[in-house]
C-alpha cells in the first residue's frame, strides 16, 4: 500500500491513493498507520477513491479508526494531491460524508499546488448553551460544518484548559453519541482570531479546517469579529469568508513531506 505524509496547517495525514476503489480500512489498520511510535504517525487517514456525485471522494478517518464526516485541512491536502498528480486542473469538485465539496487551486511559482480555497458550505448554525462541568458553566456556540462542534470564547488561548476541558466537552452528554469537537477560541482584533483545537477522536491538534470556518461563524454570529477573518492556528493561518445565509469559504497551505510504501509488518499488525 502506497502512501503520501501530508499536513495542513501542520495537522498531518497519511493518504492513499485508491482510484480502483481496492482497498478496505478497517479501525485497526487506521489506528496502526496514524500511530506516531510504532506506524507512520498522523492525526488521520485519508483514502481517495472513486466517487458517486463528484469525480473522488475523501474517505477519511480519525486517527482512532472512526469515521469523520469531514476534515477541512485534509480536504485542502486532497486537492494538492489530485492537482499535482494532473487529476485534476484549476478547480473541481470532491466528494465528502458531508457533501461534495468545490475546490479551487493555487500553483506556486514552480508549478505545484501550494494553496487550495475550499467552498465548505453553510453552516447549521444549532444554539449557545452553557453546560456545567465540576459545578463549573462553560458557555460554547454549537453549530456544525458537515462535522459537530463547540466554540468557546477565551481570554487567553495559550492557558485554555484545551487537554482537560476539551474531552469532557468532547464526551458531554449534551453531544452524544456523535460526539464533538471543541474550539478553544481568542478575539485579538476585528480580523483576527487565534484558536486551539480539540479534534474528536484525536485530542489536541495543531490545526483543525472545519474548527476554523466554526470560529469565524461563531465569531460573526455573536458580533465578536467581521470578515474576512485570519484565524492563526498553532500550525499556521487560514483565512477565512463567510456571508450570514451564505457559504464558508476557506483558504490555507497544503503541504507534502514524504512518500513510501506500507510494510506487511504494519498491515498483518493491523488484521
Amino acid at each position: 500500500m502506497e502512501f503520501v505524509k501530508a499536513h495542513g496547517t501542520g495537522n498531518d495525514f497519511v493518504v492513499v491513493e485508491d482510484l480502483s476503489d481496492h482497498y478496505r480500512l478497517t479501525p485497526e489498520l487506521v489506528r496502526a498507520v496514524c500511530d506516531r511510535h510504532f506506524g507512520v504517525g498522523a492525526d488521520g487517514l485519508i483514502r481517495i477513491a472513486p466517487g458517486t456525485d463528484a469525480p473522488f471522494f475523501m474517505d477519511y478517518r480519525n486517527a482512532d479508526g472512526s469515521l469523520a464526516e469531514m476534515c477541512g485541512n485534509g480536504v485542502r491536502v486532497v486537492g494538492k494531491y489530485l492537482g499535482d498528480r494532473g487529476h485534476v486542473s484549476g478547480a473541481f469538485d470532491l466528494e465528502t460524508r458531508a457533501g461534495v465539496k468545490h475546490l479551487e487551486l493555487h500553483a506556486d511559482d514552480r508549478g505545484g499546488i501550494d494553496r487550495v480555497t475550499v467552498d465548505m458550505g453553510p453552516p447549521a448554525i444549532e444554539d449557545e448553551r452553557t453546560l456545567v462541568i465540576d459545578g463549573e458553566p462553560v458557555t460554547a456556540t454549537v453549530l456544525s460544518m458537515g462535522n459537530p462542534h463547540a466554540v468557546v470564547f477565551v481570554d487567553d488561548v495559550d492557558k485554555a484548559p484545551v487537554t482537560t476541558l476539551g474531552p469532557r466537552l468532547e464526551t458531554h452528554p449534551a453531544f452524544l453519541p456523535a460526539k464533538t469537537n471543541v474550539e478553544f477560541a481568542q478575539v485579538m482584533d476585528r480580523a483576527s482570531v487565534r484558536q486551539r483545537t480539540w479534534e474528536r477522536g484525536v485530542g489536541e491538534t495543531l490545526a483543525c479546517g472545519t474548527g476554523a470556518c466554526a470560529v469565524a461563524v461563531a465569531a460573526q454570529v455573536r458580533g465578536l469579529a467581521g470578515r474576512p477573518l485570519v484565524i492563526e492556528l498553532r500550525g499556521g493561518r487560514l483565512e477565512l469568508d463567510w456571508v450570514p445565509g451564505g457559504t464558508v469559504r476557506m483558504t490555507g497551505p497544503a503541504r507534502e513531506v514524504a512518500h513510501g510504501t506500507l510494510t506487511d509488518d504494519l498491515l498483518a499488525s493491523a488484521r
